[in-house]
């Protein structure tokens, strides 16, 4: 951190601001990246299951199949994360 008792003209408060400024700034930079690279993947995921979705009744039974097998393996992480845990 920046000593403020340091600063002794309008100019030195302004270079001190931008010091303790910069840090946050690289950090919010790497924070939007990374949500952006998310957001992205999230979007092609998407779009990948809504025109499975779409494409006909075979697809339909795979996307039921698929959406039940993942139900039933939550219920099954859960119970071993709660046994687990006792």
């Amino acid at each position: 951190m920046v000593d403020w008792a340091q600063a002794q003209s309008p100019g030195a408060v302004e270079e001190i601001l931008d010091q303790e400024n910069k840090p946050m700034t690289d950090s919010l930079a790497s924070k939007v990246t990374r949500l952006k690279s998310m957001t992205s993947l999230l979007t092609g995921s998407v779009k990948r299951f809504s025109t499975m979705a779409r494409s006909g009744q075979d697809n339909w039974k795979l996307l039921c199949g698929m959406t039940m097998g993942l139900i039933v393996a939550f219920f099954i992480l859960s119970y071993f994360l709660s046994r687990a845990r006792t």
